[in-house]
């Protein structure tokens, strides 16, 4: 009997194994399928170029730039409470530092079927009521995001033009009190662009981004 039942759990248990490596595998599947089996950027790497459509309905690359020295790479979106949050520090943070070469270029990466407040008509009017000073960009088909390996809304990305590439300098929050802007106490972002228009290392260079989880076609 005691044998009997020591088999008995070893079938279960392997049972559910087998179960556990079938999702597992589907949900690879699903990722490679979406384009989303890319871990993303690290700091150092060298982060591509892209062309999407702006608001503005012209289509938009890293290259347009050709006088700046750097990105502020934004991935946000309309409705998300946490990127509401920031929309004013976001316009602030283009306002600061475009000027000394790190303008800020925003990109949407949710797909509208799923967040329908996210499309591209609402990205228009909400840009031209925030008065947004910097492109704000559709990831149509949604293949940036993924290799960013942006997960949250709003997620940053600083990056420093060198030796004719685009290099990953900074990822994650703009700073460390999303709810109210009085309250902070570290300026991630800011503090990461000080550094590098100073010539100076990044003392923090990478922190977990807070926001909304990017909705994925399904």
């Amino acid at each position: 009997m005691k044998n009997l039942k020591i088999l008995l759990m070893v079938f279960i248990v392997g049972m559910g194994l087998m179960s556990f490596n079938n999702i597992s595998k589907d949900e690879s599947c699903f990722r490679k399928e979406k384009g989303l089996n890319l871990k993303g950027y690290e700091v150092g790497d060298e982060a591509t170029d892209f062309k999407l459509k702006n608001v503005d309905g012209k289509m938009v690359s890293l290259s347009d730039f050709k006088s700046a020295k750097g990105f502020i790479v934004i991935f946000t979106c309309n409705h998300c409470p946490y990127a509401k949050k920031y929309e004013d520090r976001v316009i602030e943070l283009d306002k600061k530092y475009k000027s000394q070469g790190y303008p800020v270029v925003a990109i949407n990466p949710n797909d509208p079927n799923v967040q329908p407040e996210d499309g591209y008509q609402q990205m228009i009017e909400r840009a031209k009521e925030k008065k947004f000073t910097f492109p704000y960009l559709v990831d149509e088909g949604q293949k940036i995001f993924p290799q960013y390996g942006a997960t949250k809304t709003p997620h940053v990305f600083i990056i420093q033009k060198e030796n004719g590439k685009n290099i990953v300098k900074y990822i994650g929050a703009i700073d460390n009190n999303y709810d109210n802007p009085n309250d902070v106490s570290e300026y991630y972002a800011q503090d990461a662009l000080n550094s590098l228009i100073k010539g100076e290392p990044i003392k923090t260079t990478k922190t977990v981004a807070i926001g909304c989880t990017v909705k994925v076609k399904k």
